[in-house]
Parts: structure tokens; sequence; C-alpha cells
């Protein structure tokens, strides 16, 4: 049994642009992803400036991608991150909140993630007001499925050590609290996951009181670490049995429109096949229908260089080597290991902290 799947392009950093996102959309469309839920981090007019409206071309642009979106079968989403408002829930801010809950409605989408990560979350209360206004907003939207994102997200302590320690059952109050037909997004037992378990998912459905909708980090590479990679590699650690334990897999992919794809390949793949998957033989597979057989067989032959060691750990003269390599081939795929090996998708903290 395949799960639905589909993509969350939620990473910090250099965004796609609106044709590779539309390119993707249709692409993965043939490999049995169902929908596409935008939330970069780069739009500031989702996160930080949500108050405000989006300038009138990203509003044509976004309508255009949910049209591509819903043409080949994918339902069309969009991720909010209102930015605290769960502090001060006031007049003014459910103005605003109205505002943009219409402008989403326009341009026409199925799914409204409401995202509380990557804010502070020490609030004792803190389950109640975000379901307070989950509840507000499904009164609201036009969507035919809403989506929360926790601030408490995964059983990761890094998010206590950055946004504060998590309240008391937090995740057991928002589950309990929550109507039962909202969604509640789940990166599980890290932010990025080496692996999910039957046992693990089913803690975590008895904490929320459904199946979680997994928001999986692979193979995102955003971050000042993680950009120093490009994550080509298989999907493993998401066993076929894990199906029917969560209501839906999404898929985080990387800062490559174009390389993600080889990974988002294998993950159907991985769910078809079961315990004959073998994820060797699934990156060859998806790597040849993605770039041709001689790219593939190059690209599979420097793994270990371009997945594992790192940008920074590359002498100059191994740059220059790689460059050379993949200039020779005429692919979007190889423009972007170019790019990646130039330093053009490097992630600095400033940036993580401005978007």
């Amino acid at each position: 049994m395949t799960p639905e799947l589909g993509i969350i392009e939620g990473f910090y950093g250099r965004p796609w642009t609106w044709a590779e996102r539309e390119e993707a959309a249709v692409c993965l469309s043939f490999h049995g992803y169902r929908f596409y839920h935008f939330a970069p981090k780069a739009d500031l007019f989702l996160r930080r400036r949500w108050q405000e409206p989006h300038p009138a071309e990203d509003a044509v642009r976004l309508a255009s991608l949910s049209y591509v979106c819903r043409a080949h079968g994918m339902r069309f989403g969009v991720g909010l991150s209102p930015y605290e408002v769960y502090r001060d829930f006031n007049a003014d801010v459910r103005e605003a909140l109205t505002r943009k809950l219409a402008f989403l409605d326009e341009i026409g989408i199925d799914d409204l993630a409401i995202l509380f990560d990557d804010m502070g979350g020490d609030i004792p209360d803190l389950a109640q007001r975000q379901v307070e206004i989950a509840h507000w907003i499904g009164e609201r939207t036009v969507a035919s499925r809403l989506l929360v994102c926790p601030s408490y997200y995964t059983d990761d302590p890094i998010l206590d050590r950055i946004f504060g320690a998590r309240p008391a059952s937090y995740l057991e109050d928002l589950g309990r609290l929550l109507d039962p037909t909202i969604e509640i997004l789940w990166t599980g037992e890290e932010v990025c996951a080496r692996e999910f378990s039957t046992a693990h998912l089913e803690r975590v459905t008895a904490q929320l009181g459904r199946k979680p909708f997994l928001w999986d980090n692979y193979p995102v590479n955003d971050g000042p670490r993680m950009s120093q990679f490009l994550h080509l590699r298989a999907f493993t650690g998401r066993p076929a049995s894990i199906a029917a334990h969560i209501s839906a897999h999404g898929v985080n992919p990387a800062s490559q429109p174009f390389l993600s794809r080889i990974p988002a390949l294998t993950l159907p793949m991985s769910y078809e096949q079961g315990d004959d998957y073998a994820y060797g033989a699934a990156l060859k597979d998806a790597a040849t229908k993605v770039l041709g057989p001689d790219f593939a067989e190059t690209l599979i032959g420097d793994l270990l260089v371009l997945n594992d060691s790192g940008l920074d750990r590359l002498s100059e003269s191994a740059v220059m080597k790689l460059r050379a390599r993949y200039s020779a081939f005429d692919h979007p795929a190889a423009r972007e290991i170019i790019d990646w090996l130039d330093g053009g998708y490097r992630i600095t903290q400033e940036i993580m902290d401005t978007q």
C-alpha cells in the first residue's frame, strides 16, 4: 500500500523559480505524487510579512502553479506561518488573517497548512491558543483539507533549546482539542529523521489522536551545514510497513529542483516494492530516468564526493575537475551541480535568521 505522496516546498535559502516548480509538479505527478504544498521560507509574505499582500506578479504565478498542479491530478496547498499570532490574537490580527485567507482562496487552494514552527513555544496554554486559531481559520477558508504544524513537530530536543521548553502534554492537548478532521504534520524522532518506525508512529498516533501527516526532511539540504552536500541517494529508513501508520507522506525537496527528482522517484518504489526494495537499484533506475544513462553513471560514480564529502572539504583541483566533468553534459541537473560547486546554493545563518 502506498500512502498519498506529495512535495512540501519548505526549505530555507534560494527558492525554486516558478518554472521549476511547475516542471517539478508535472514530472512528479507521473510518478505517483498527488499534492504540492507551497511553503518556501523565502516567501516572506507567507512568513514574517504575512500581514502584507503578495506582490501582483507573485499572485499570478501562484495561481498558475495551482492550475498546473490541479491539471495534473495534484492537490495544491499553501503553508502559512502567521508569526506568533497566538500571543495576541486580537482584532487587527484577525482582520489581516481574513485578508490573507481571501487571497489564498482566490488563487485556488485545496490544502491549507497553518505552520506554527520556527516560533517561541514556552507558553503553558500554547496548544489551546493554537487550536482556537486553527478552528477560526477552518471556518473561513475554502480549502477542503486543513493541516497544522505544531511548534514542537518532532521529539528532537533541539527545538526546546532554540524555542524554549515545550509545555507539558503539549502534543496530547493539541490532539485532544483539535478537530479530528484537521491533519497534524510531524517530522519524526528528529527534525531530519534517519528513519521512521511503526513503533514510533503508533506512539505519535496515540498522542495526536490521529495518524501523523509526515513532513519528511529528506532530501532537503538547507542550512549552513546541509547546504555543503547534494542529497542524491535513494530513500532508506522508510519501510513500506509505515504506510498503514501515516495519513500522507510529504517530501521536503533539496534546493536543486532537478537533482531532487532522483531521490523523490525512489520513494514510490520503496512503498510499491516493499521487502523487495533495493536502494542501490532504485537509485540507478531513478537517476537514469531523470538524467539519462551516461549522466546517471557519472553521477553515481561521484556520490562519495557530491553526497558525502561536503563542499568545503573539496580541494580547488577537485572542484575544477568536477566542473569540467559536468560541463560536458547539457542538462539542467549538470548546471545545478556546477552552481553548487561555485557556492551558489550556500546557506548562511543570516539567511536562516531573516527568512
